[in-house]
């Protein structure tokens, strides 16, 4: 229909008798219809385009929240496998307490019977002190009774008073002994029966001692968090069951996401190829005033660097570098090459230019072949202040644009490119625009490419 529609639009001053536009009374009814269907195509293409970059970002966003979704899934499934090792750890340790406690009951049970064979042991010393209370006792009323005995005999009995004497106090001295050992002892008794009680395990349904007691509680309160760590871990059980489902169907929606992106890849090219193939047809189009400012400035840009050259400004190879070298702490990250000072001094007097060329232009830049902005924008040329919001938005200069629309661009080859996208301008909103492109050739090099990108 174009081939036909171009073959009947001859102007006037260029047709000849005879020619198609002599073709008869409808002609010129074929003409306006034609051109009515070509305007109806351009309106369509374009319409369909718009759609198909809305779909394309769509399909993109909801790829990037689903990627998004199973790495959480797979950090959650992560936490949980872990929390489920430090549950059974636990169940692990709470079981050695029990035995511990168990352990320790019974060496305590052990040693309250030693305790018992102390306190028994400690009576028959009592006993025994009694005895020899009641001895010393006895020998000193022997002794006094020699003592008095003495006193009658007289000068003969003198010496063995002495000695009865002596005998009497020893006793006296060996009975209060006897008696403070009678109390000691009594008192140690009442001590270790005491201890003993607390310490040894009573008989069921009696009241258990201090010590055993406590026992008990250690024992209930383990028990309680073996049956919590129990129960924690069939619950983190049935959660990384369920986690690994819900992983299962995360990865099915991302695959499913991934098919339709590509097949929403074909369906925006095919978009964009009528929209292109109708910018070609030598016939107007919206967008016909935009792909000539895009190629003129690329033919102007290329010039300049050409001229560069030729002067000496700068060589071949740094014209061409593909060196990119990190500038340190930028966020997001920014890039020199050795021709970034040369295209601050050439680039912005023609893209500045070209961005007033109309209040639908949103951007005009050069990129070389590898999507690298050296020089965007005087509105997007700014150094970087630590605020990553800020910096995305406000310094796009030195950076590296690889997308699928920038790379395109870069690397286009024909004399344009008509492309299709949504933009990011930040904040969750978005605006689709359309974006020509011009190839920038160098010394008969391929350097990059103009990029035109201007609102519906």
């Amino acid at each position: 229909m174009l081939a036909l529609f171009r073959k009947r639009v001859v102007p006037a001053a260029a047709a000849e008798p005879g020619t198609e536009r002599d073709a008869g009374p409808g002609s010129e009814l074929d003409t306006a219809q034609c051109r009515r269907a070509f305007e109806s195509m351009t309106t369509q293409s374009t319409r369909l385009g718009k759609e198909a970059a809305e779909l394309r970002g769509l399909i993109e966003d909801s790829t990037k929240a689903s990627a998004l979704q199973a790495h959480t899934l797979s950090q959650l499934a992560t936490q949980v496998a872990e929390v489920n090792t430090a549950q059974h750890q636990i169940a692990q340790v709470s079981s050695g307490s029990t035995a511990a406690v168990q352990r320790a009951r019974q060496a305590v049970e052990v040693i309250g019977t030693e305790v018992g064979g102390i306190v028994a042991t400690l009576r028959e010393v009592s006993g025994a002190a009694g005895t020899i209370t009641q001895i010393a006792l006895q020998t000193r009323l022997v002794a006094f009774n020699a003592s008095v005995e003495a006193k009658r005999a007289g000068e003969a009995g003198r010496g063995f008073g002495v000695v009865a004497d002596a005998v009497k106090d020893l006793a006296a001295k060996v009975e209060s002994s006897s008696k403070d050992i009678m109390r000691t002892v009594s008192e140690l008794d009442k001590r270790i029966d005491l201890l003993s009680k607390e310490i040894r395990l009573q008989e069921p349904g009696a009241a258990q001692g201090a010590f055993h007691q406590a026992l008990s509680d250690v024992q209930g309160g383990v028990a309680s968090v073996m049956a919590a760590a129990s129960q924690s871990e069939a619950i983190c059980a049935d959660l990384n069951q369920q986690v690994g489902v819900m992983q299962r169907d995360a990865g099915q929606t991302s695959h499913a996401l991934d098919v339709a992106l590509k097949r929403s890849e074909t369906f925006l090219s095919v978009s964009e190829d009528l929209i292109e193939l109708t910018a070609q047809s030598g016939i107007a189009t919206p967008d016909t005033p935009y792909i000539e400012a895009a190629q003129n400035a690329a033919a102007e840009i290329a010039g300049l660097l050409e001229a560069a050259l030729a002067r000496g400004h700068i060589s071949t190879s740094d014209l061409f570098d593909e060196h990119y070298q990190p500038v340190s702490g930028s966020n997001p990250a920014q890039h020199l090459t050795r021709f970034v000072s040369l295209t601050d001094k050439l680039f912005p007097a023609v893209q500045e230019r070209v961005l007033k060329f109309s209040d639908k232009v949103v951007f005009c830049i050069a990129a070389d072949r590898n999507g690298y902005i050296a020089t965007h924008n005087q509105s997007y040329n700014h150094p970087q202040r630590g605020d990553l919001a800020w910096d995305t938005a406000h310094c796009r200069n030195r950076r590296i644009f690889n997308d699928r629309t920038g790379l395109a661009s870069a690397r286009n080859a024909k004399p344009f490119l008509l492309q299709t996208y949504r933009r990011d301008m930040g904040g969750g909103h978005f605006v689709v625009m359309k974006e020509a492109a011009a190839p920038i050739v160098v010394a008969g090099r391929h350097w990059g490419g103009l990029r035109l990108a201007f609102k519906f």
